[in-house]
């Protein structure tokens, strides 16, 4: 079947779409016509190489030692088109939001409820189908890649059904594909990994998609007050009209001219980074405002080779703050996805309004362009 998607074709090459070639389903797969896909960062990071593993790495789990030409996209919603062999989960017509990190209800980590940890999410970032090892996305002679074995930027989409949450009919496509990553993930690193609690200060440095599933995360958490921190005005203005209490450019500016009258020289309870390049220098400057016992959670994804953070050791010891890690904000996919999608349904979670602009598959460079530029909050591909 041919269908049309945006690929990278070489390192810091541009977004461009291509008429491609993709194979039916084989077993455990499924296919999705696609309604709408999230112009999120990460696939950036893809195209930049900052989320590129070494050659060594890629070999093993591809059997070549470049990931592009990759298709990108790994938010997404759309209908099922079609089902192979043995898919158990999911059935013609079924309305389903991707979901970046496969589970496969099986290893350790799935049985133990961490689903945002499954084995399978080792083979995420590239390589062939994970059923059966080998691919279905074609560009003439070439296989292709997939952002998170996904790759929505694409008309259709052949995946494995661990990759898929269905979700009941009734609810709003274009909120399903923001919810499967960005939303999502920064919801739960306030309230999952940041672990707010009532009563709790809490600041977001970056409020774009992330920043702003954390904003409200905090809120529904029941923080008493939210600091919004980014060098982006525009941003920090529409943190203020979906929950935070106060907003800032810099954690500098925070430090001296918000924390002392709001928390008595306390500082945050939970700080979440949720910039869009994630570099050693700001885990400091998350640390310098965060109180004794108070949690930093790095939601941002920083370049795979980066080795190096600036922190202050003795400070993180003896003021027993804590610094995690998080992926989709340490909640099980098919847990949060519903559960976000409910809350957006019954008007309680902000979607529509952090939408700046509807583009269509061929303008995916553009919409990335406009992210750059500072003038999308999230930008959404409407098929």
């Amino acid at each position: 079947m041919q269908v049309k998607a945006a690929i990278v074709s070489e390192l810091h090459g541009k977004w461009h779409t291509e008429t491609i070639e993709i194979d039916e389903p084989h077993a455990s797969e499924v296919k999705v016509k696609m309604a709408f896909a999230g112009l999120c960062h990460s696939d950036e990071h893809v195209r930049t190489g900052d989320m590129v593993p070494d050659g060594a790495v890629l070999e093993m789990l591809s059997g070549r030692s470049s990931i592009y030409p990759f298709i990108g996209g790994h938010e997404g919603a759309g209908v099922v088109e079609s089902v192979g062999p043995d898919v158990t989960s999911l059935k013609v017509g079924d309305h389903v939001a991707v979901s970046f990190i496969p589970s496969c209800g099986r290893c350790s980590y799935c049985a133990s409820g961490r689903q945002y940890i499954c084995d399978l999410g080792a083979h995420t970032l590239v390589g062939p189908m994970i059923s059966d090892g080998t691919w279905r996305h074609h560009l003439g002679d070439e296989n292709l890649n997939r952002m998170c074995q996904l790759g929505t930027f694409s008309e259709y989409i052949v995946v494995h059904e661990a990759s898929l949450i269905r979700i009941d009919p009734w609810y709003d496509l274009r909120a399903a594909a923001l919810i499967s990553c960005g939303i999502a993930t920064g919801f739960g690193s306030a309230v999952n990994r940041g672990g707010t609690k009532p009563g709790d200060t809490v600041a977001v440095i970056g409020c774009g998609g992330v920043g702003s599933g954390a904003i409200q995360g905090a809120v529904h958490a029941g923080a008493r007050a939210v600091v919004a921190i980014d060098t982006n005005q525009s941003k920090v203005d529409r943190a203020l009209k979906i929950g935070a209490t106060h907003g800032g450019a810099t954690t500098l500016d925070a430090a001296f001219t918000i924390l002392p009258e709001l928390t008595m020289g306390k500082n945050c309870d939970v700080v979440i980074i949720t910039v869009g390049v994630l570099t050693g220098e700001l885990i400091e400057q998350a640390r310098s405002i965060t109180a004794k016992g108070g949690v930093i959670v790095a939601t941002s994804i920083a370049p795979y080779s980066q080795q190096t953070v600036e922190l202050n050791v003795f400070g993180l010891s003896m003021y027993n703050q804590e610094l995690r890690g998080t992926v989709f904000g340490s909640e099980s996919p098919r847990v949060q996805v519903p559960r976000l999608l409910r809350m957006h349904h019954e008007g309680k979670l902000h979607i529509d309004d952090l939408i700046t602009q509807e583009y269509s598959l061929d303008e995916v460079q553009q919409g990335y362009d406009d992210l750059e530029s500072g003038k999308n909050l999230r930008g959404v591909i409407r098929f």
